[in-house]
């Protein structure tokens, strides 16, 4: 095997969404397409749209070596990621056919799973080259092999903030279009960081702690996680670009399967609205089962930025969630721990600060009521949180109930979002 070749999107991961029948080559685009000038002294620009396999895509040459004068080291791509990506595909297909807590059966065992694909994820945002421009961000080091000491070094960074985030996964079964992937593949979205913005184009991505950044991660060509920040489900009405209760990183946090939302079947319009999101993400390339879904762009009624949330495309169900969230664990010799839903602990002078109510509690009561009259009694996602009883469609009382929270509780001067569908 050529350990010098490095495809910074794993092979195993593009073919998931290769085409399914024929020839299995993507149709690959180049977002910045080189120019070159012909014999005859014009300038001409490179074929923007190729027809690759997997092979071919996401790849480049001695991007993970590691060189100290002659000597050189593949080590990196031989051991580091085989573990991660062996790892790593048994958790993104799990998830990708993941409908509840019982899917976890025989061998399969839940922790070994979960931390498979959070550890998959963490590292994939860090090996792409805008991901190890993102790394040179953070610690202002542009030393390529300090870099990729570091990746490995730092590479469960996102692991404790993502584990407390909102877990949805969201469905494209019933659309034309599908999910597309990019060079880029865990790819974030905050309606107030604008990709040509001062913040995006000094730091490649939003930072994932602030509390309107969703962080959003394809599974398969119809099945993606989406993760959105606690505090931006409680309150999507404050300063989205504001770092979300405990920002810390490298602690202890804590996962409940049961809170996983599931059930969100996309409309066409919301899909392409994501693969927009997924390309203007992207550092340079995108690709897909078919050319069409590469062009989402076309038939968008709005490409503003901000504009793409005005029905929050990313966000999960708020009536499925609840205020307070603390965990106790109990040991065999007496010990215990425990932890709020920011994993603050008890000695943090805002440990279980949201369980009184205040403006959390009051912004998210108003979100309940707004979603509720956005898209009816129909749920848009349900968990097993309530004793494993899903919800999908409210009674009349209680969409009644939500209704009237909007009424009570939303935000004086917010104007309501408009009814009307995106499309």
């Amino acid at each position: 095997m050529n350990y010098k070749e490095n495809h910074y999107v794993p092979v195993w991961y593009q073919e998931r969404f290769s085409p399914t029948e024929g020839e299995r080559k993507f149709r690959y685009l180049d977002l910045a397409p080189e120019q070159f000038r012909d014999p005859n002294g014009i300038l001409r620009t490179k074929t923007a749209l190729r027809r690759w396999g997997a092979v071919s895509c996401f790849k480049e040459t001695d991007l993970y070596t590691v060189k100290y004068g002659r000597y050189e080291s593949t080590e990196i791509e031989q051991f580091f990621f085989g573990k991660v990506d062996a790892e790593g595909r048994e958790a993104v297909e799990f998830f990708s056919r993941y409908r509840s807590f019982n899917d976890f059966c025989g061998d399969v065992r839940p922790e070994k799973i979960f931390n498979g694909l959070l550890n998959y994820m963490s590292i994939q945002k860090f090996r792409t080259p805008k991901g190890l421009r993102y790394l040179s961000s953070l610690l202002h080091a542009t030393d390529k092999n300090h870099l990729l000491i570091e990746m490995q070094r730092l590479q469960n960074l996102h692991c404790a903030i993502w584990t407390e985030c909102v877990w949805a996964l969201v469905s494209a079964d019933e659309t034309e279009t599908k999910f597309i992937i990019s060079d880029h593949p865990v790819t974030v979205y905050n309606r107030d960081v604008f990709p040509d913005s001062t913040y995006a184009r000094q730091h490649t991505d939003p930072d994932f702690r602030m509390n309107g950044t969703h962080t959003c991660f394809p599974l398969s060509p119809t099945r993606m996680l989406i993760l959105t920040n606690l505090s931006w489900v409680r309150n999507p009405y404050g300063n989205a670009q504001k770092l979300r209760p405990n920002p810390r990183l490298f602690r202890t946090a804590m996962f409940n399967f049961t809170d996983i939302q599931t059930g969100r079947q996309l409309e066409e319009i919301e899909v392409k609205q994501i693969n927009y999101i997924t390309k203007r993400r992207a550092l340079r390339y995108v690709a897909a089962a078919q050319e069409d879904w590469l062009y989402p762009e076309r038939d968008l009624p709005t490409t503003h930025w901000r504009k793409l949330d005005d029905r929050y495309l990313l966000m999960p169900d708020p009536r499925d969630i609840h205020l307070g969230g603390e965990v106790l664990i109990g040991y065999g010799d007496g010990r215990s721990v425990a932890f709020d839903e920011y994993g603050r602990r008890p000695w943090h002078s805002d440990y279980k600060e949201s369980d009184q109510g205040g403006e959390e509690g009051r912004t998210l009561y108003g979100f309940q009521g707004e979603f509720a009259r956005l898209f009816g009694p129909k749920r848009r996602g349900q968990s097993e949180t309530f004793g494993g009883r899903r919800r999908e469609v409210d009674s009349d009382d209680f969409h009644q109930y939500h209704l009237d929270l909007e009424k009570k509780y939303r935000p004086a001067g917010l104007r309501p979002r408009r009814d009307a569908r995106a499309h």
